[in-house]
């Protein structure tokens, strides 16, 4: 991710203004696309809120401003030109005028690929470097067995919670399943997508 912004050809842009795909942080949906300049830029970077320049008001323009829907920003990155920016943000509300979650007319649902991103980011950089601080460097550090236990006693809750009627100890015991499993896939060096895979095949 090239996050070296000063390559930001705002100076050789149309009127200054460089494009700005914004996507969702934890679903990848495309949201918008929008036009920034140097000002719009630095005040989005200071305030957390995508901030564009309106080519109709011609103005800055925060998204969300009458709305309170704003676009709250996780990450930033440089195309490899400079010439477009990607924003990577978590939306309040609809990101477009219309109600719609997004300016395409497309529902933004689903945040599976945060599995994704909790084992190849968090989890392996917990394996790859270790802490005592860490629980799951110390899962690792136990072993095989251990982690395979782990997933064992927590499928265990799952039954006896899906059991019961209280939904939200049973979301926290799935919860700790989907985690020990992910922990388990990463001892053995196994990706998640591998996975998604195998089901895949199964249902073409």
């Amino acid at each position: 991710m090239n996050t070296d912004f000063s390559t930001i050809a705002f100076s050789k842009a149309p009127d200054g203004l460089v494009p700005a795909v914004v996507q969702d942080a934890t679903t990848h949906k495309v949201l918008m696309l929008g036009y920034l300049n140097q000002e719009a830029f630095e005040k989005t970077q200071a305030e957390g809120k995508v901030t564009f320049f309106s080519r109709s008001k011609q103005r800055l323009w925060t998204k969300g401003e009458t709305s309170d829907n704003f676009l709250y920003v996780q990450s930033m990155a440089v195309d490899c030109d400079g010439d477009t920016i990607l924003i990577k943000a978590t939306p309040a509300g609809p990101t477009c005028h219309t109600g719609a979650d997004t300016c395409f007319d497309e529902k933004n649902e689903g945040k599976a690929l945060f599995l994704n991103y909790l084992q190849k980011q968090i989890i392996r950089e917990r394996k790859n470097n270790p802490t005592d601080a860490s629980y799951t460097s110390q899962l690792f550090s136990r072993g095989i067995n251990k982690v395979a236990q782990k997933v064992g006693e927590e499928a265990v809750e799952v039954v006896i919670e899906a059991k019961d009627t209280n939904d939200d100890l049973f979301k926290d015991e799935v919860a700790d399943l989907l985690f020990h499993l992910l922990v388990l896939l990463e001892y053995k060096n196994v990706d998640l997508d591998e996975v998604i895979d195998v089901l895949s095949s199964r249902h073409r």
